[in-house]
This record gives structure tokens, sequence and C-alpha cells, in this order.
């Protein structure tokens, strides 16, 4: 029987700075397809190719990749500024609405990092542009040096909300996490609970509370090593699970909604 279909949204990048090519990391497609148990399928997330009805009959459910570029913050009614980087929108047009109606319909969706970012502003949440320019808060950002390994590597713990949805998928309060990113949450999109903080208050879990379906979103990077580690193993089992029952049809077998 093959496998359920898990939308992994593309990036779009100048190969050589020139090519246009759309691309997603090899670690999202080995998370999805050797920890859920789906089947990877790349999605060039631009209105040109694809639109959001055709997504979601072909996909079973989506994982809402990290990338550079950020999301236009006039999608949350503020002007753009140098300290918001590099955008994409066409990447947004697909996303925003593929989140709300996958958070209607239960269609289970996983954020990371930017898509963690794309859950808020899709329900009507803002954003902070730099983090790391807040008062009494860290920097988050990948560092510019290293290797992959030292990249990725655990940064900081997040402290889950005690008895919350991350609590009892992980199995613990605290966990420690590779968090990569320079914006972060600055009001809450419609029903979006948050379920974990950095120690500088910087929201990294959150859900979309009353919706149906699987809706965990991350401000990490589970999908580096997904298979090793205690933390990112859960995760992307739990989403495996959604996307399994979802492609079954069994309404008892999804994700349960906690609040």
């Amino acid at each position: 029987m093959a496998r359920p279909v898990v939308g992994i949204i593309g990036n779009s990048y100048l190969m050589n700075d020139q090519y246009p090519t759309h691309a997603g990391g090899t670690m999202n497609s080995d998370a999805v397809s050797n920890v859920s148990d789906c089947l990877p399928l790349l999605i060039p997330a631009d209105p040109r190719y694809v639109s959001v009805d055709e997504l979601l009959e072909v996909c079973d459910g989506f994982l809402l990749t990290g990338g550079r570029p950020n999301v236009h913050p006039e999608e949350y009614g503020e002007p753009a500024t140098e300290a918001h980087g590099e955008f994409d929108r066409a990447r947004d047009a697909i996303t925003l609405p593929l989140v709300r109606a996958c958070a209607e319909r239960g269609q289970p969706f996983f954020g990371i990092c930017r898509g963690f970012q794309e859950v808020n502003v899709a329900l009507g949440g803002t954003l902070y542009p730099e983090i790391r320019d807040l008062p009494g808060r860290q920097n988050h950002r990948m560092p510019p040096d290293g290797t992959l390994e030292e990249k990725f590597a655990l940064r900081h713990v997040v402290k889950m909300t005690e008895g919350g949805v991350f609590h009892r998928l992980l199995g613990a309060a605290e966990v420690m996490t590779n968090t990569l990113h320079g914006q972060g949450i600055k009001t809450l999109g419609e029903n979006v609970v948050i379920d974990g903080h950095a120690p500088d208050g910087t929201p990294e879990a959150i859900y979309v509370k009353d919706a149906p379906g699987f809706t965990l979103s991350v401000q990490w990077h589970p999908e580096w090593d997904a298979a090793n580690d205690p933390v990112s193993r859960p995760l992307f089992q739990a989403f495996g699970r959604a996307v399994h029952a979802w492609a079954e049809g069994n309404e008892a077998a999804r994700f349960q909604r906690t609040a």
C-alpha cells in the first residue's frame, strides 16, 4: 500500500546566481520518509504553478519548512523595513491560505521556523522583525560559520506548559533545542496557543486551539537528525500518525485537540 503524501513546502533559490529553482532540504525529506513514514513530495510554493485546492486534494498533510525569506509584513498590516530582511511573496500566497484551510478541515500540518511564523500570521498574528533587537532577548540566529553539525547544535532549553500538548507528547517539561531564527511572534493569531518558551520569553512552540487536526509548530529545527534526537523523533512520529489517520479517514485516530 502506498504511503500517505506529505507536501513539503519548497523555497525559491537562484542556483549559481542565475538559474531559478524550487528546493527543499534533504533533512526534511528524510524526517518525513523515515520518521513520519510518509511519502515526501516537494511543493513549488508559487500560485503560478499550484493552487491551495489542488494541494489539499493531492497531499494528506503538509510540512511548513524553514527558509531564509520572511513572511512579508504587509500580510499582517505593517510596512516593510530593512530589518525584515528578504521576502518570498509567492510562498506567502500559498502557505497562508493553506494553513487556514488545514486548520479548518483538520488536515495535518507541522510548522518549522518560518512555517511556525506562517501559522501565526495566517491566523491574524504579527511578528517582530528582529528578536535580538528587543530588550532582554537573546540572539537566536544561526551562527554564520562552522560545520552543519555546529550550526544545528542544541542551543537552549524550551520550557513547555505543564501538562500541555508538548509536555505530554515529549514526556518532559523542558527540552533542549537547536533554535535558529531572526523573527518571532509579537501578537498571537486567533486561537494560537503558546505552549513553550525560550529562557528569554521568546515563544518557541505553538498549536491552534480547537482545530480538529494536528497543528503543532516549533521555532526550532527538529528535521535535523530527526531519527535520533529524543525531541525531534516524537514530533515527527506524532505528525506521521496524524497524516496516516487523515489518509485513512480515521477520525478517532487523528491528533485530538486539547482545548
